[in-house]
């Protein structure tokens, strides 16, 4: 597995309005940054509507600090706040990002879910691992998957929650799938926030 930075960013309310004068220069940084491997996804958070409500991204930790401190996003209140985490890529067999122009509607859902904080809490997720790794594994064989991985509470620390992006255009697609996941049946997880998303064609490198 390979560790970055989680970055979650929540969209100003007055974002949808303003993001379209900002992207060009968001998008300018990212796309050398993504070719650097300095980027390793970035993607808008979407309501049902395609409306923009914030932004994931998994950033190589060295290169951290100076990308929040050029993120235009940032700069021009695009958002209103952000959060950053250490995360732990899961050692699947990815395939490459979709690429192509980006599409003019959501084409991926993001789950991002919060572990529970009580003392079991840890024991529960190392029961049902080997089972939710032998069901997400195909998953990112076929592409379904485009990306998953674990939420840690430090660098090199513990897992405490995760990030998921299927190829599900509707959101009720993505709960059912997930679902009968090890990870819902078996309690591991327990706040889930659920988000749309498409693909920005940007130069990836491939996934570890």
């Amino acid at each position: 597995m390979t560790e970055c930075t989680l970055v979650l960013a929540e969209a100003a309310p007055d974002a949808p309005q303003r993001i379209g004068a900002v992207r060009p220069a968001h998008l300018a940084l990212l796309t050398p940054m993504a070719a650097a491997g300095d980027l390793l996804l970035g993607l808008p958070l979407m309501d049902a509507a395609g409306t923009y409500r914030g932004s994931i991204l998994l950033v190589a930790t060295s290169a951290l600090d100076r990308y929040l401190e050029a993120e235009p996003f940032r700069r021009e209140g695009i958002w209103q706040s952000h959060a950053s985490h250490p995360f732990r890529i899961a050692a699947l067999p990815w395939r490459p990002f979709p690429g192509g122009p980006a599409a003019d509607r959501p084409t991926h859902s993001v789950a991002v879910a919060r572990d529970g904080t009580d003392d079991q809490a840890p024991a529960r997720r190392l029961s049902v691992r080997d089972a939710h790794l032998a069901r997400v594994r195909p998953a990112a064989e076929s592409g379904l998957l485009a990306l998953g991985g674990a939420i840690l509470d430090a660098p090199g620390g513990a897992m405490v929650g995760s990030v998921a992006i299927t190829a599900h255009p509707d959101l009720d697609e993505a709960r059912a799938w997930w679902a009968v996941d090890p990870y819902n049946t078996g309690g591991v997880w327990q706040d889930t926030a659920w988000h749309l998303t498409r693909f920005a064609p940007l130069p990836y490198r491939p996934l570890p």
